[in-house]
């Protein structure tokens, strides 16, 4: 598929874009190729279009950019289009410019870290308008079926066995834009998600497949997690696990659970940047830190990281004490 073609397909189908209406796309310098893409999509559909490059340079960054203060607060941009290199070290700053758009709670944003050109040609955004649709009606069947859910627990055969509670905590899904509360979302799309209670996530999660910031992994990362808060990591990786303790330190909330999901998308690649992979199909990922912008979430921390399972059987209590499976071996049932 066409870069373009896919790129018009996320802002028509997902972001919801109308003929005369404006996009603004925040983009690295080393997304230049892609923000194209978008810009020539957007063009197609009749969109007003802006570009602001961020120079990368030497990492982290952290500060948000003056002129994109000032773009933002002038209101005259209906959709934000935001990419950037993909770092684990830099997701302080791509909160700050989440929350800096996020609060005049009136703008469409699509944020993209770790975004690749592939993933527009062959990849997780590489979906027809009929394919967006699908996987938005299989959302909407899912968090149905999660409505009454009061406790979790996930078992997987790497060794995965948790519970954790989303007590009062409605699930919601990135697969198209939730115009009740204006949330932004990740582009590619396809997960259902919810923020759980912060002090609830109890035992073992083992990611066997990617580690957002980092990508895929050669050897499972072994977390225990007790109270809501990982207290230990193991992995035969080394480097891996130097990079996911620095990242989880970075304040006293960085190692509290912020999120569970489950992915949707049949084209995601668990090969590609973790932006694609934490979407694939028969998976669910846990992410510690940054929860504040999801339903009832109370986590502060300035960073946020997710750890992809493989293989997962969830299975829900609800608020009446039934317990029913919706996800058995990797399948949604």
């Amino acid at each position: 598929m066409f870069a373009r073609e896919s790129a018009k397909n996320a802002l028509a189908y997902v972001m919801g874009a109308l003929p005369g209406e404006s996009v603004v796309v925040v983009a690295d310098d080393t997304c230049t190729e892609i923000a194209e893409a978008f810009l020539a999509g957007a063009n197609e559909i009749g969109l007003w279009t802006r570009l602001m490059l961020l120079r990368t340079g030497t990492e982290p960054r952290s500060e948000v950019p003056s002129g994109l203060s000032e773009i933002i607060a002038s209101g005259k941009g209906d959709i934000y289009i935001t990419m950037f290199r993909e770092s684990e070290r830099e997701t302080p700053f791509r909160i700050k410019i989440i929350t800096l758009i996020s609060r005049y709670g009136r703008y469409r944003l699509g944020h993209c870290p770790g975004i690749t050109l592939d993933m527009l040609t062959e990849g997780g955004l590489a979906l027809s308008g009929s394919e967006h649709l699908e996987m938005q009606a299989a959302a909407e069947r899912l968090i149905s079926k999660l409505a009454s859910a009061d406790s979790i627990r996930i078992t997987a055969p790497s060794g995965t066995d948790a519970t954790l509670s989303v007590h009062g905590r409605p699930f919601k899904t990135d697969a198209k834009f939730d115009w009740e509360t204006f949330k932004w979302g990740n582009l590619p799309t396809g997960e259902v998600w919810a923020a759980p209670v912060e002090n609830s996530l109890e035992g073992t999660l083992v990611c066997d497949m990617a580690i957002g910031g980092i990508g895929q992994v050669k050897s499972p990362l072994k977390i225990v997690a007790k109270a809501g808060r990982a207290i230990s990591f193991e992995s035969d990786e080394k480097e891996v696990l130097r990079r996911v303790e620095s990242a989880l330190a970075v304040d006293d909330m960085a190692r509290v659970v912020g999120e569970f999901a489950i992915g949707l998308n049949r084209k995601a690649r668990v090969s590609a940047n973790f932006l694609e992979a934490e979407k694939l199909g028969n998976t669910i990922h846990v992410a510690f830190g940054h929860n504040t912008d999801m339903p009832g979430g109370r986590n502060t921390s300035a960073t946020h990281m997710d750890f992809l399972v493989s293989e997962p059987t969830v299975e829900v209590t609800d608020t009446r004490g039934n317990r029913f499976m919706v996800m058995e071996a990797g399948k949604v049932l």
